[in-house]
C-alpha cells in the first residue's frame, strides 16, 4: 500500500495593510452603488415609460438579482482565486449597466436591473476576503472599514444619481457607472494579493454545505433573519422617498431624494464604530441597539412628517441598521473560517431577501395609504427584528448557562 501523500500547505494569508484596506472600501462601494442608482430615478424612469407599471418593480428587481447573486455567486470565493474572481466579476457589472443604459423598454429595464444586481455581489467578495487578510486582533476593525466603504456607496449612490439624472437623465448614470466599474476592474487586477482558495471542493458540493451550514449554525439563522428584517425596513424608506418627495407637501424631485444619500452618510461612522466596540465588548450589545434605533427612526418618520423630520429619521435609520450589519458580520465570519463566503452568502442573501420584501411591501402600503401605511409597515418590521434579536440572546444566554452545569 502507497503511503498517503500530505496534504499541500497553503501559505498564510497577507496580512492586510492600511492603504489596501480603503482601496478594498472603495471597491465595495463603488460595486454596491449600482444596486440603488435607480431608487431616486424613479420618478423620471416612470414618466420615461409611462404606459408601463413594470417600473416599479425596478428596485425590487435589483434586490432580487442581488439576492440570486449572493446565493449564486458568492460561494465560488471559498473555491477559486478570488482576485481574479472579483475583476471577472466587474466586468460583468459593467456589462450589465451598459445593457441597463441602452433598454427600450421598461420589461427589458427590469430584467436588465436584475442583471446588474448579480454583478454588483462582487462587493461580498470583497468584503470576506478582507476578513481572510486580516489579522484575529483587527478583523471587526477591519470590517467596520471596509463596510463603512460599502455603506459610502449605499448613501452617495442616492445623491449622485439624483444630480445626475436630474441634469443629464437617468440613462446617463448607469453610462456613467460603466467605466467606474471598468476602473476598479483594473485596479483590484493590480492591487490585490493571489491567494489560495480555502476550500478544496467542488461548486456543486459548496452549494450543497448551505443546507448543512444553516442548519448546524443557529446563531447564522438568527443573524440572518434580525438582519433581514432591519434591511427590509430600510430599503422601505429609500424605496418610496422620491416617492413621498415629490407629493405636493414637498414638491421635491430626484435630486432632492439623492440629497438624502449625504444625510445618511452620517451612519457610515457607526460601520467603524460597531466593528471596534465589537472588537472589545462583543457584538450582541450593538445589535440590539441597533434594531431599537431602526424602530425609533420610523416612530420619527411616522409622527414628524416634515423635510427636518425626515432628516433626522434617515440619521437614525442608517446609524442603526449599520450598526447592527457591522456587528452581525462579525458574528457569522467568526463561527467557521473556511467557509466565510458560504456562511457570507447565507448572511447576505438573506438579508437582500429581506430587502426585496421590504421594497415590494413599501410599494404596495404606499399605494394603499401613502406614507403613514408606509411608516407603519417600517415600524413593524424593525419591531419584529428587534423582537428577534432579544429572543435569540435570551436563548443564547440560557445556552451558556446549560453548558456550564454539571
Amino acid at each position: 500500500m502507497q503511503p498517503t501523500a500530505p496534504a499541500p500547505q497553503v501559505p498564510a494569508p497577507p496580512v492586510l495593510g492600511r492603504p489596501l484596506t480603503f482601496m478594498m472600501a472603495a471597491a465595495t462601494g463603488i460595486a454596491v452603488a449600482n444596486i440603488y442608482y435607480n431608487q431616486p430615478m424613479l420618478g423620471l424612469i416612470e414618466r420615461a415609460f409611462p404606459a408601463s407599471p413594470l417600473t416599479h418593480l425596478v428596485p425590487t428587481a435589483t434586490q432580487l438579482g442581488y439576492a440570486v447573486g449572493l446565493f449564486f455567486l458568492v460561494p465560488l470565493g471559498d473555491l477559486v482565486e478570488r482576485r481574479r474572481l472579483i475583476v471577472i466579476q466587474f466586468l460583468m457589472l459593467a456589462a450589465a449597466l451598459a445593457a441597463a443604459a441602452s433598454v427600450p423598454n421598461a420589461l427589458v429595464l427590469v430584467v436588465a436591473s436584475a442583471l446588474v444586481g448579480a454583478g454588483a455581489t462582487v462587493a461580498q467578495q470583497v468584503v470576506p476576503f478582507a476578513a481572510a487578510l486580516a489579522s484575529p486582533a483587527t478583523r471587526g476593525r477591519t470590517i467596520g472599514t471596509v463596510m463603512a466603504g460599502l455603506l459610502c456607496g449605499i448613501l452617495v449612490s442616492r445623491t449622485v444619481a439624483g444630480v445626475v439624472a436630474t441634469h443629464g437623465g437617468w440613462r446617463a448614470m448607469f453610462w456613467l457607472a460603466v467605466p467606474l466599474s471598468l476602473a476598479t476592474a483594473a485596479a483590484m487586477a493590480r492591487l490585490l494579493p493571489s491567494v489560495a482558495p480555502s476550500a478544496g471542493i467542488a461548486y456543486v458540493d459548496a452549494m450543497k454545505s448551505l443546507a448543512g451550514l444553516w442548519r448546524a449554525q443557529r446563531t447564522l439563522r438568527i443573524s440572518t433573519a434580525t438582519q433581514a428584517g432591519l434591511f427590509a425596513s430600510f430599503s422601505a424608506f429609500w424605496t418610496i422617498l422620491a416617492l413621498h418627495l415629490q407629493e405636493p407637501a414637498f414638491g421635491l424631485g430626484a435630486d432632492a431624494a439623492g440629497l438624502f444619500g449625504i444625510v445618511g452618510v452620517i451612519g457610515v461612522i457607526a460601520a467603524p464604530l460597531a466593528g471596534r466596540l465589537a472588537d472589545h465588548k462583543g457584538p450582541g450589545l450593538v445589535i440590539a441597539l441597533g434594531a431599537a434605533t431602526t424602530l425609533a427612526s420610523w416612530v420619527v418618520f411616522g409622527l414628524w412628517n416634515s423635510v427636518t423630520g425626515l432628516v433626522a429619521g434617515v440619521l437614525l435609520l442608517d446609524f442603526g441598521v449599520q450598526s447592527a450589519m457591522v456587528s452581525h458580520q462579525h458574528i457569522v465570519y467568526a463561527l467557521d473560517p473556511g467557509a466565510r463566503n458560504r456562511l457570507n452568502t447565507i448572511y447576505m442573501t438573506g438579508m437582500f431577501l429581506g430587502g426585496s420584501f421590504g421594497s415590494a411591501g413599501a410599494t404596495l402600503a404606499w399605494s394603499a395609504g401613502g406614507w403613514p401605511a408606509v411608516s407603519a409597515f417600517g415600524a413593524a418590521v424593525a419591531a419584529a427584528a428587534l423582537l428577534l434579536r432579544l429572543i435569540g440572546a435570551e436563548k443564547e444566554r440560557r445556552g451558556g448557562v446549560c453548558r456550564q452545569r454539571p
